[in-house]
């Protein structure tokens, strides 16, 4: 039976509650249950919490305010340079009429979107794009209705085109500063992951990075590989590791619901907090409508295609995209092209035949980073695969020319597919187009990814690239396809660019 994660955080606390009711007589000696009054010293503590709360709003709302007008002041000063008489003093005075409405609406928006929520919770660099985008259009249409005249509009779009670096920058500064604190003071919440193997692995790869530090593991079956974390035994004897544990994670959609219900009641009983981790189900249920006129409530999971007013602005943004980035990087291409017909033969361009939207194939351009006969040699080498699933990878592959091996190492060989993007046969955003090979060798639960244009870069470039399991990486491409808006594509292609330097898993 599925875990109902609605019910686990609420029906099932009202059966808790039922069970062991709060301020109820219980062993002074054991741990107080964390539903229970708080004495007086703890009442203390939490007011310290709220303390610290108050205290990274107000720094943040700090921040984005002097982000705001930092950006305003920058676009103004920039604007006066270009025609030749800068004053800094004439755009300050500027920047301080029009900044306080800015930073008002900005600090309201970001408010709305959990821009000041607790670390863990905090939004990213998608939901900062999208809510300075509607601060830009709010004040663009309240000078509308003004009646104010401006000689031009850059003010809003150079303000918010700074805005979202310097944004970017205080609250990327915020994080690693705090950050660098809280690790310097020894804090992360220790966990252990409670439900079956596969599901186990994939959650604490997840949680790589971050301030939960999984201290080990409870299988509710049986396994013999060995993942790296300490086997804490049986579900039974859970009580016993109390002692060393903040939390613990339920990693598995299908755990039991009788048996969520005693874990539950047993971790509250100690002040141990239970999370549960996200099934790929619930990824999906982003998208579910409900259908009327039944006896019985049907939910229906809407295909991911991008459709109507998505398709349009998506293609929008990649004509233009990839016609800039064409025109800017024209230079590039020809070195590049130059480069490999003179160290090695062949073309210079390489036609991949690969299956595009809806498996139909296309001819996907790269720069030739092989030799000749590499296609020929691929059967050879397949005991050689170090990947799993449908994927082919070869860290050393002979087959690589050395110009190859350095445009591989820094992605330049999939530049011409900005070619294959103004053709409409690939977005600048998306699922990577695989090989027939790999294509071949798909179930049919990874189909689903090929619902929409292949992209040249996706959620696998900036979140580990070669480094993923395989099936990791198509849960990506789903929640790409259920994530979707043309701020999403903006952050990845914006991610893709420090992905690229740091050169993880580019093989």
């Amino acid at each position: 039976m599925k875990v109902d994660r609605t019910g686990v955080a609420n029906g099932l606390v009202r059966e808790l509650h039922e069970v062991h009711p709060a301020g109820a007589s219980a062993d002074l000696d054991a741990p107080r249950d964390m539903r229970a009054r708080r004495p007086l010293l703890f009442s203390s503590i939490l007011k310290l919490d709220t303390a610290r709360r108050i205290s990274r709003v107000a720094t943040l709302g700090t921040l984005d305010a002097a982000a705001v007008f930092l950006a305003i002041l920058t676009a103004l000063e920039i604007k006066l340079l270009v025609r030749g008489n800068s004053d800094l003093a004439d755009a300050w005075r500027t920047a301080d009429d029009l900044a306080p409405l800015a930073v008002l609406v900005t600090l309201l928006l970001f408010a709305r979107s959990g821009l000041y929520g607790d670390r863990a919770l905090r939004p990213g660099f998608t939901r900062i794009v999208a809510s300075l985008f509607q601060v830009a259009v709010i004040l663009l249409v309240y000078a509308l209705a003004e009646g104010i005249d401006f000689s031009s509009y850059y003010v809003f779009y150079g303000s918010l085109f700074f805005a979202l670096f310097y944004v970017s920058a205080f609250r990327w500064a915020f994080d690693r500063v705090t950050g660098a604190l809280l690790r310097a003071a020894g804090y992360h919440r220790r966990a252990v992951l409670v439900g079956r193997g596969e599901h186990i692995d994939a959650v604490a790869e997840a949680l790589k990075d971050t301030a939960v530090k999984p201290v080990g593991f409870i299988a509710l079956e049986p396994r013999e590989e060995e993942n790296g974390l300490k086997d804490m035994g049986p579900l039974e004897q859970l009580e016993r590791q109390f002692d060393v544990l903040d939390e613990v994670l339920i990693a598995d959609p299908d755990f039991p619901q009788d048996r969520a219900v005693e874990l539950i009641d047993t971790c509250h009983r100690h002040g141990i907090k239970v999370r549960v981790a996200p099934s790929t189900m619930e990824i999906l249920m982003d998208r579910v409508e409900f259908v009327p006129g039944q006896s019985l409530p049907l939910f229906e999971l809407k295909p991911p295609v991008f459709e109507g007013i998505d398709f349009f602005v998506k293609r929008l943004f990649d004509i233009v995209g990839s016609a800039l980035l064409i025109l800017v990087l024209s230079p590039v291409l020809a070195a590049i092209a130059l480069a490999i017909r003179v160290t090695s033969r062949g073309p210079a361009i390489y036609r991949s035949s690969r299956p595009g939207m809806g498996g139909a194939p296309f001819d996907c351009f790269k720069f030739r980073t092989m030799y000749e006969d590499a296609e020929f040699r691929q059967r050879e080498l397949e005991h050689r695969n170090e990947k799993q699933g449908a994927l082919f990878k070869i860290r050393d592959d002979p087959r690589v020319t050395p110009v190859g091996r350095f445009l591989r190492r820094w992605s330049l060989d999939e530049l011409p597919q900005l070619f294959n993007v103004l053709r409409g046969e690939m977005s600048l955003v998306g699922p990577r187009p695989l090989p027939d090979r790999d294509y071949e060798r798909l179930d049919d639960w990874h189909r689903k990814r090929y619902l929409v244009l292949p992209g040249m870069t996706g959620l696998w470039q900036v979140s580990g690239r070669s480094e993923l399991d395989f099936d990791e990486l198509v849960r990506l491409d789903f929640l790409y396809l259920e994530r979707w808006s043309v701020f999403l594509d903006l952050s990845i292609m914006l991610k893709t660019i420090p992905a690229v330097l740091r050169r993880r898993g580019a093989w």
